[in-house]
């Protein structure tokens, strides 16, 4: 079983490198259907999961100075709350079964939109450019600030949750709010908060007592030498391609957890 864990660490890791897209999104959903781990555990241990295959990922940005640290700030001071309200929520209710199915539910509807943020990326950000001209888009731009932070709120809820949303659903919407940042520069600020935000509700999760340590191990053995492939290998692939086939993966497993749910 160990090395089975490895195993579907490193196809996770595979396509996460491939595509940028799809660690909390494939591996939850892999630890509760194929290896039957109850979706607490998965959730926990998937957060601290994130958090290490993520960081690795920042550095590069970081160097590259694509990083938007005032936007990340924003972004932490409204996911750290809404992860921490969801943390103490968790452990006031009343017996496991309530809190599985809060949770099967939740990983469902955050991969569907997952899902479609991954489908509509690129319409988002052409329609995002095109509206940053009209006398609304200037209007809302002094309101950004409270948005991005409601925005992380509803981030930190989500992702405490399911482990799901961070990548994908953080990028879109930051495309909505800041249509003048390089997609670089999305995808590394978005990074960032995602490695801040996983590592907090994963440690919460911990303390809870739901992290499966040796679990995490067997999966970052795999997930690391196959993130490290898998980024080489993306670069020579159109995102014209992967971008539907994920999109389409996501959109089946959530479409199962909502009916399941």
């Amino acid at each position: 079983m160990e090395l089975a864990y490895s195993f579907a660490g490193l196809v996770v890791g595979f396509i996460v490198g491939l595509t940028g897209i799809g660690g909390g999104a494939l591996m939850t959903p892999i630890l509760i259907v194929v290896f039957g781990i109850p979706p607490i555990t998965a959730v926990s241990t998937d957060l601290l999961y994130a958090a290490v295959t993520k960081f690795g990922g920042t550095i590069s940005y970081a160097r590259k100075k694509l990083i938007e640290w005032k936007i990340v700030i924003f972004l932490l001071s409204g996911s750290i709350p809404g992860s921490l309200f969801t943390l103490n929520y968790l452990s006031g209710l009343g017996g496991l079964e309530k809190i599985e199915h809060l949770m099967n539910l939740t990983l469902g509807i955050s991969l569907v939109l997952t899902s479609i943020a991954v489908f509509l990326r690129n319409k988002i950000r052409n329609q995002a450019i095109k509206w940053q001209h009209t006398a609304a888009a200037k209007h809302a731009k002094k309101w950004r600030p409270v948005f991005t932070i409601t925005m992380g709120f509803i981030l930190g809820c989500l992702v405490t949750l399911s482990s799901v949303g961070a990548g994908a659903l953080g990028t879109a919407l930051l495309i909505v709010l800041y249509p003048r940042m390089s997609m670089q520069s999305i995808v590394g600020t978005d990074l960032v908060h995602a490695v801040v935000l996983t590592a907090i509700a994963g440690a919460g999760h911990y303390q809870m007592g739901s992290v499966d340590l040796s679990l995490l191990v067997y999966l970052l053995l795999g997930s690391l030498p196959g993130v490290f492939v898998g980024s080489h290998i993306g670069t020579r692939l159109s995102p014209k391609v992967m971008q539907p086939i994920m999109g389409s993966i996501l959109l089946a497993i959530g479409l199962r957890f909502v009916i399941a749910g």
